[in-house]
């Protein structure tokens, strides 16, 4: 019992890690983007090329562990819905849209795993469950619309916001296609096939953006702000996510989408662009009080696959 426990402790600090590192991409990202100069697809470039070379030279330092070519071929699959899809649509969507507005979209998430959750791995939907998500939802909605307004807007919101819907679906298929599959191999082992299969699909078809970009153009904190979305927002959130993914059900991964309304609300707070209030507090605990009723709510049958 007290495995079991430490084993859930460890999964929600890694998916409140990795929320915090994702919630301060969108307004991290429109920075970066204001100048015109790195196009989204060069952030996505960045961010998939960056992850994959950290892992593989994080392998180096881990027991070498063999992967037989059916499950390179998956890992395959999960590095297209789970890395290049997901990272693609999303930063390409907040390009479009702004922070505020992509934070909404995310919220929609945790709905997407409980159904897909239901369909193929047949873990029941409760009242506890659904429960949770609406009371997370309905905290997330009183951040994002309670906020003045977003750091930069966004050229299209309405293409903007379809294209980062896109990312939560893919994303939400992703945890939950391969939630058991993943147990079969280390987290640096996985990473580094799925962001280097992301990276061979994903590259070559950017090469154009790649040769008219002005590098020297690029300033300090821009590059800055690169390194934010590699390191923290790709590299690092993406070992957490994998943490929680291993230790907690899909719902309760996706429920911790909720986080990132909150990061963006303290960084409106920190930047002067928002202010603290009782909504704000009530919505902080709508959002904690879901995750907690989904993660007590009862667990989905085991599925081996």
């Amino acid at each position: 019992m007290k495995n079991i426990g430490d084993l859930n402790f460890k999964g929600h600090m890694a998916m409140l890690g990795a929320n915090v590192c994702w919630g301060l991409m969108s307004p991290v990202a429109k920075l970066v983007f204001a100048s015109g100069i790195i196009a989204p697809i060069i952030m996505v470039d960045f961010r998939i090329a960056g992850a994959a070379l950290l892992f593989w030279i994080t392998s180096l330092f881990t027991v070498h562990e063999h992967v037989p070519t059916i499950d390179k071929l998956r890992l395959f699959g999960a590095g297209m819905i789970g890395i290049l899809l997901n990272q693609g649509c999303f930063i390409i969507g907040v390009s479009y849209t702004s922070p505020g507005e992509a934070s909404l979209v995310t919220t929609t998430m945790p709905m997407w795993v409980m159904l897909l959750a239901w369909l193929i791995l047949h873990e029941p939907i409760t009242l506890k469950k659904a429960g949770g998500i609406a009371l997370g939802a309905a905290g997330a909605l009183i951040l994002v619309l309670g906020g003045k307004g977003a750091i930069t807007g966004g050229d299209n919101p309405a293409l903007g916001d379809f294209i980062v819907l896109m990312a939560q679906l893919s994303y939400a298929l992703y945890l939950t296609l391969y939630r058991n599959f993943i147990k079969k191999y280390s987290l640096v082992t996985l990473m580094k096939w799925m962001f280097l299969s992301a990276a061979i699909v994903g590259l070559p078809s950017t090469i154009s953006f790649i040769k008219i970009t002005d590098w020297s153009a690029i300033s300090i904190p821009e590059w800055i702000g690169v390194c934010y979305v590699v390191i923290f927002a790709t590299y690092l959130a993406y070992i957490f996510i994998m943490i929680g993914q291993k230790n907690l059900r899909p719902t309760i991964v996706g429920m911790y989408n909720y986080v990132q309304p909150i990061v963006a609300t303290l960084v409106g707070i920190f930047l002067g662009l928002d202010h603290f209030n009782i909504p704000k507090a009530i919505a902080v605990v709508l959002i904690f009080t879901g995750v907690y009723l989904v993660t007590i709510s009862k667990a989905a049958p085991r599925i081996d696959r």
